[in-house]
């Protein structure tokens, strides 16, 4: 189960998972040494975002982390570190625009993220449960197609998991697009700063990539497992 020819699958996820965590905290410290010329800080960016954008309801707070960037749908608050709340670096203000991305997806009713909202329970829900099913699946291997039943319902859940990470991929991207597009657009950056601040989406849109693939192959993985044990 946990040391055969299987985990060839993994390795691909693996080296792209340590890659583009590599690559986004190379980008992330990076750019956040680089301050704009605007001097707008990240708070600064996702107030004006979301004026131009005409929503009035969403605010932005600071955490006291120096991470956990994110959008929050159920309170419509855009949450930053305290590094990108502050800060007037270009990682703060892409950052910044991405969670303003997320916010103006939120007022349109964009399709993918809405499903992800609802779907996130049940994600998470699969998420907690399905390794100790397959787990009491494998203990109970001495008891047939009983044991069958609890690893077959947590590949299931696991397989909610991946759909879940499926799904945010788009959300992901076209926040991303967004704050690329309302960066360049409002004149927000200069040329050679909104060159960065790509860098800094695109090596952010990078992890989700490799989240979406680790969870892939990892199912591939259990499907092989225990479909040839049946």
């Amino acid at each position: 189960m946990f040391f055969d020819w299987t985990f060839i699958i993994l390795i691909p996820s693996i080296i792209l998972t340590l890659f583009a965590q590599a690559k986004v905290r190379g980008n992330l410290s990076k750019f956040s040494r680089i301050g704009t010329r605007n001097g707008k800080t990240g708070a600064d960016i996702a107030k004006s975002i979301l004026s131009s954008a005409g929503i009035r309801d969403v605010n932005v707070e600071m955490l006291r982390s120096d991470n956990g960037d994110h959008y929050d749908p159920s309170s419509r608050t855009i949450r930053l570190s305290a590094n990108n709340f502050q800060s007037s670096s270009i990682t703060a203000v892409a950052v910044a625009a991405h969670e303003a991305g997320h916010a103006i997806q939120h007022n349109e009713s964009y399709t993918p993220l809405s499903f992800r909202s609802g779907f996130f329970p049940v994600a998470r829900f699969g998420s907690v449960l399905a390794w100790p099913m397959i787990i009491i699946g494998i203990f109970l291997a001495s008891m047939g197609e009983f044991s069958m039943i609890f690893i077959h319902l947590g590949i299931i859940l696991f397989t909610v998991t991946v759909i879940f990470h499926l799904v945010t991929l788009p959300v992901e991207f076209n926040a991303s697009r967004r704050a690329t597009e309302i960066l360049e657009a409002g004149y927000y950056l200069t040329d050679e700063e909104l060159r960065g601040a790509k860098k800094v989406l695109n090596a952010a849109a990078l992890t989700y990539v490799a989240a979406a693939a680790a969870v892939i192959s990892q199912l591939l993985r259990l499907l092989l497992i225990f479909g040839r044990r049946q």
